[in-house]
C-alpha cells in the first residue's frame, strides 16, 4: 500500500516543530562559540562609535542636522544586509562538514533546516538591533516621531533581514564550501557602500546614482530615516524607491521570499542526491 501524505495542517506543524528544533540548535551553537557571540554583540556598538565620530566630523548632512542621527538608520541597514554573509558562511560550513547530509537522512520536513537557520538569524538580528539602538542613544541619536513609527522602522528592518536570510541560506547551500563562501564575502560589501547609508547619492555620477537609488539598502535606509524622523529624507524628485521607501522595502522583501524560499528548499533537497 502507498503511504498517504500527511494533510497540509500536519505538514505545517511538522515543519514548524522541526524548524524550532533547528533554531534551538543554532542558538546553542552560539553559546558554545563565545568568540562569535561576543563579536556579534560588540560589532554593532563599535560601528556606531567608529562611523559616528570618524565620519561625523567630516560630512555635512543635506538640509542640516546631526550626522549621527543621519548615520544611525544607515548602520541599521548595513548590519541588516551584512547578515547575509554570516548566514551564508554558517550554512556553507555545515554543508562542507556533512551536517546537511545528516539532516537529510533524518525524518524532517524539507523546509525545517532553512527555516531553522533563518529563524535563528532573525533572533540574533533582534539582539544586534537592540544593542546598536542602545549605543546610538548613548551617542545622541533618537527617534523623533514617537514609539509606533519607530517600532514600524525596526519591524521593516527585521522583515528585510528575514528575507535576506533566505538568500544567505541558498548561496551557502549552493557553494557548499566554507572557503568558497569566504571568497564571496567581498562581493556583498559593495551593496552596503553603494547606497545612501553614509553619504547622500546626489554627488554621484548619474549611472552610479541610479544603482545606489535602486539598491534595497538605500530603500531601507530611507524608510528608517522617514519613520525615525531623522535627517536625510529624500527630495520630492527622488527615484521611486526613495520617494516611497516603505513600499519599496516591502516589495523587495516579498520578491526575495518568493524567489529564494523555493530555491533554498530545492537546493537543500537536491544537494544530497
Amino acid at each position: 500500500m502507498t503511504a498517504l501524505a500527511p494533510p497540509p495542517g500536519h505538514r505545517l506543524r511538522w515543519t514548524f516543530t522541526d524548524g524550532l528544533t533547528l533554531v534551538g540548535r543554532e542558538l546553542g551553537r552560539l553559546r558554545q562559540e563565545p568568540g562569535e557571540l561576543v563579536s556579534m554583540l560588540i560589532f554593532p556598538a563599535v560601528m556606531v562609535v567608529l562611523f559616528g565620530y570618524v565620519f561625523g566630523s567630516a560630512i555635512q548632512v543635506p538640509g542640516g542636522g546631526d550626522y549621527r542621527e543621519y548615520l544611525m538608520p544607515g548602520l541599521f541597514s548595513m548590519v541588516t544586509f551584512t547578515a547575509v554573509m554570516t548566514l551564508m558562511m554558517r550554512v556553507a560550513t555545515d554543508a562542507s562538514r556533512g551536517v546537511m547530509d545528516r539532516f537529510r537522512s533524518m525524518p524532517m520536513a524539507r523546509l525545517a533546516v532553512p527555516f531553522g537557520q533563518t529563524g535563528a538569524d532573525l533572533l540574533a538580528g533582534l539582539l544586534s538591533l537592540a544593542i546598536m539602538a542602545g549605543a546610538g542613544l548613548l551617542v545622541g541619536w533618537q527617534p523623533h516621531r514617537g514609539l509606533i513609527p519607530a517600532a514600524e522602522a525596526f519591524l521593516l528592518l527585521i522583515v528585510l533581514r528575514y528575507a535576506l536570510g533566505w538568500v544567505g541560506v541558498y548561496v551557502g547551500l549552493v557553494v557548499k564550501n566554507e572557503q568558497a563562501a569566504d571568497q564571496m564575502v567581498p562581493l556583498f560589501l559593495p551593496f552596503t557602500m553603494l547606497s545612501n547609508s553614509f553619504v547622500p547619492t546626489d554627488g554621484m555620477p548619474g549611472w552610479l546614482r541610479f544603482l545606489a537609488d535602486w539598491n534595497p539598502v538605500s530603500a531601507i535606509t530611507a524608510a528608517s530615516r522617514e519613520l525615525f524622523g531623522n535627517p536625510g529624507v529624500p527630495p520630492e524628485d527622488a527615484a521611486w524607491p526613495l520617494a516611497h521607501p516603505v513600499a519599496a522595502v516591502l516589495l523587495w522583501s516579498a520578491a526575495l521570499l518568493v524567489v529564494f524560499v523555493p530555491l533554498s528548499t530545492r537546493a537543500y533537497t537536491h544537494k544530497g542526491r
